[in-house]
C-alpha cells in the first residue's frame, strides 16, 4: 500500500495551481498519484495542465481525502466561500498568514494542517514547515508530510505561533538569497569584473556554499572559520560583513523580523 492509496480512491482537490500548486502537483504525479483522482480548481490554469487526465474546474468529489488550498492569502476568502462542507476531508493550506482558526471556521470539525513551503519546492529542493489542529491525527500529519516530501524536506512545528517566524526565515528567505546574489554580482562589477562573469561567479558561489552547508557535518560557523585564514582576504571581507552594528547579523535580524511581523499582520486580517 502506498502513501496515496486513500487519495487515489477518494480523490484530492487542489485549489490554485500556480507556481507552488503546480510544483506540488508535479511531485505528486511523479510519486504515483493518479491524475484522474485530482480535481484542480483554477480559472487561469496553465495550458500545460490540460489533457493530463486531471479533472479541471469540475464538481468536487463528495468526500475527497484531501483538500489543498494553494491560493494567495488575499484570495483565500473567496476560495473558502466557494467550498462545500468538507468536514471529513483533510484540509491543507500553503497560504502565508491564514491561521488554522480561519479554516476551522470554514470547515467545522475538519482536520486542518497549515504548511509553509518555499519557492525552491519548484525544483524539489524546498523545505516545508507544518502544524496541525486538534482534529489532525498522527495519520493525517503523516499523509501531509508524504504530500509535501514531493517538493523537498519537511519539518514539524510545536505550535502555530512559530509559523510566522518560519515564513519570515525560510518562506521569504529565498528572496533574501537572490538579493545576496544580486549584491555580490554588483560588488564584483565594481571591482572590475564584467557583469556576466560577476553574476556567474556569484550564482555558483552561493549555490556551492549552500550545498556544502547542507551536506557537511560541521556547523556553518565551523565552515566559515575553516576558510578564513588569519589576516587573509576572507578575514578582511568578513570584518565588514560581521560588524556588530552595521554588518549582516543586525541587518538579517531586522529583515526576518519585518517579514515575521508582516505574517502576523496578515493573520490578523
Amino acid at each position: 500500500m502506498g502513501d496515496f492509496d486513500d487519495i487515489n480512491r477518494r480523490g484530492l482537490v487542489l485549489v490554485g495551481c500556480g507556481r507552488m500548486g503546480g510544483a506540488m502537483l508535479t511531485g505528486w504525479l511523479d510519486r504515483g498519484l493518479d491524475a484522474g483522482a485530482v480535481t484542480v480548481i483554477d480559472p487561469n490554469l496553465a495550458p500545460e495542465w490540460q489533457d493530463r487526465g486531471l479533472r479541471v474546474n469540475a464538481y468536487l468529489p463528495a468526500d475527497p481525502a484531501v483538500l489543498v488550498l494553494a491560493v494567495k492569502p488575499q484570495m483565500m476568502g473567496d476560495a473558502l466561500t466557494a467550498m462545500p462542507d468538507l468536514s471529513d476531508s483533510l484540509v491543507i493550506s500553503v497560504a502565508a498568514g491564514t491561521t488554522i482558526a480561519t479554516f476551522e471556521a470554514a470547515f467545522p470539525g475538519a482536520p486542518v494542517i497549515r504548511v509553509m513551503p518555499n519557492t525552491p519546492a519548484a525544483i524539489g529542493q524546498g523545505i516545508s514547515a507544518m502544524i496541525g489542529n486538534g482534529a489532525a491525527t498522527p495519520a493525517h500529519l503523516d499523509l501531509a508530510e508524504a504530500l509535501m516530501r514531493a517538493v523537498g524536506r519537511v519539518v514539524r512545528l510545536e505550535s502555530e505561533d512559530q509559523m510566522d517566524a518560519v515564513t519570515g526565515l525560510s518562506g521569504s528567505g529565498p528572496a533574501y538569497v537572490f538579493h545576496l546574489i544580486e549584491a555580490m554580482a554588483a560588488a564584483g562589477e565594481a571591482q572590475g569584473l564584467s557583469p556576466a562573469l560577476a553574476l556567474d561567479l556569484a550564482r555558483a558561489t552561493v549555490a556551492g556554499a549552500g550545498a556544502l552547508a547542507v551536506h557537511a557535518d560541521e556547523d556553518p560557523a565551523v565552515l566559515r572559520r575553516n576558510v578564513t585564514s588569519p589576516n587573509g582576504t576572507t578575514a578582511a571581507g568578513l570584518a565588514v560583513l560581521m560588524d556588530a552594528d552595521h554588518g549582516l547579523p543586525p541587518l538579517m535580524a531586522r529583515t526576518v523580523a519585518a517579514a515575521t511581523e508582516r505574517g502576523r499582520a496578515l493573520g490578523r486580517g
